[in-house]
Formats: structure tokens, sequence, C-alpha cells
């Protein structure tokens, strides 16, 4: 698979305890100084990378059957969620329970335990809400 260009990627932290309810990620401590304020918002996004996905076969998996659907309807990874990819990021918006200096508390992450954090952004609903957007029908199942 030929890459346009290289690029590095720093993990900022790691997923310390997953789970249904509450998870906790550990934010390095090089990067901690970078959550100030972060506790005004009540919703992020965290980027993470998916670590046991991450082969040279799994990268070029381009076609898939989502899985937490159930209609049998292949699918360009870009047209789904799977963790198989070419570069296996990532992506959720959760709700920020609470920050004790580098840990975040969180509900709703879906990554597992040990996922390197690639990134944090506020979710703000004015610019990540869109009101009118469409999906096909199978992921609405």
């Amino acid at each position: 698979m030929k890459s346009v260009g290289k690029g590095e990627v720093y993990f900022i932290g790691v997923v310390e305890k997953a789970g249904e309810e509450e998870a906790k990620i550990r934010i390095f401590p090089e990067f901690c100084s970078g959550l100030k304020g972060v506790e005004e918002f009540s919703h992020l996004i965290i980027l993470y990378w998916f670590h046991l996905r991450d082969s040279e076969e799994e990268r070029r998996t381009l076609l898939v059957f989502p899985r937490r659907h159930m209609v049998n309807v292949e699918t360009g990874v870009f047209a789904c969620r799977s963790p198989l990819r070419p570069n296996p990021i990532g992506l959720c918006v959760v709700e920020l329970v609470k920050r004790a200096d580098c840990i975040l508390t969180v509900r709703g992450l879906d990554a597992l335990e040990g996922s390197p954090i690639i990134d944090i952004k506020p979710y703000i609903p004015g610019k990540d809400f869109v009101g009118n957007a469409r999906t096909p029908e199978w992921a609405t199942l």
C-alpha cells in the first residue's frame, strides 16, 4: 500500500480502566498541562488507537461487514466504524465525570483497557452536532 506522506503521532495517555459505567484515562505527565480548562466541558471527543487491531493485514482491510449491526451488508471501512482500517484510530464522544490532576473519569468510552490516547477535544454542540445528517438504514438498526 502506497502512502502519500508520513507523520508522527504522539500517544498522550492510556485507558487505565475500561468499563460499561465509568472509565479512567491517564494522561502522561508531559501532556497533563494540556488538560487545563477541560473540566468546563460536559463532554469530550476522545481519539484513541485500536492497539489490538494494528497489524499489516488488518491495515490492508478495506471492505468489512459491520458486526454491531444485524445485517449482512459489506461496506468500506470509511463508511463504518470498524476498527479494521489503514490507520486504526477510534473516536468516541464521552461524558466527563471528573478530572483529578492527570486522570479523567468518563462515561461512554468504547475503547479497551490499554488503548493509547491520541488526542482529546472538547465537544462543542454548535460545531459538532449536525441536525440534518443522514445515514443508511443498516446503520440505524
